[in-house]
């Protein structure tokens, strides 16, 4: 019997700067940025809600165009995969850093001011932003304000 393996990440999230594009020696672009993403728990001490922010750094190849668009605050939906990598820094220590390897990357509604062109016609239309992996693969819907029950508005994120 084969054993099997799952690497997946999906994030919904906000951007918690611009993202940076670079080209490789061989003309390859690398975007980068990170995606900052909430969760509101209830203390089991003190019986208060708390709010935790995850921050996740994302690398994107090939997507020379896409740093345009994913703008500091944007909300977007990200899928691709965990991936740790070493190296040494200066002093010879060895440093580890896992990031997700973006396959597909979608710009989510409900912001205005800029972001690039939008398809359909309701506030919550998505903008594919990077070819999904699969031709038949479809994209997911795009979460209402209130889709995950916290009450949590574009005012409560930390940037």
């Amino acid at each position: 019997m084969a054993s099997r393996s799952v690497n997946k990440v999906i994030l919904v999230g906000h951007l918690g700067r611009d993202a940076e594009t670079k080209f490789l020696p061989s003309g390859v672009a690398v975007t980068k940025f990170s995606v900052a993403t909430n969760r509101r728990f209830k203390d089991t001490q003190s019986g208060e809600w708390k709010e935790e922010t995850d921050w996740t750094n994302v690398v994107l190849w090939r997507a020379e165009n896409l740093a345009n668009y994913l703008t500091k605050g944007k909300q977007l939906y990200v899928e691709g995969r965990l991936q740790t990598r070493s190296y040494e820094d200066k002093d010879g220590k060895k440093v580890y850093s896992t990031e997700v390897v973006a396959d597909e990357v979608i710009l989510l509604g409900g912001q205005g001011g800029g972001g690039g062109p939008r398809t359909g016609g309701d506030e919550y239309s998505q903008q594919p932003v990077s070819q999904p992996r699969s031709a038949q693969r479809s994209a997911p819907p795009a979460p209402a304000e209130d889709s995950f029950g916290q009450g949590i508005t574009d005012d409560d994120v930390p940037f």
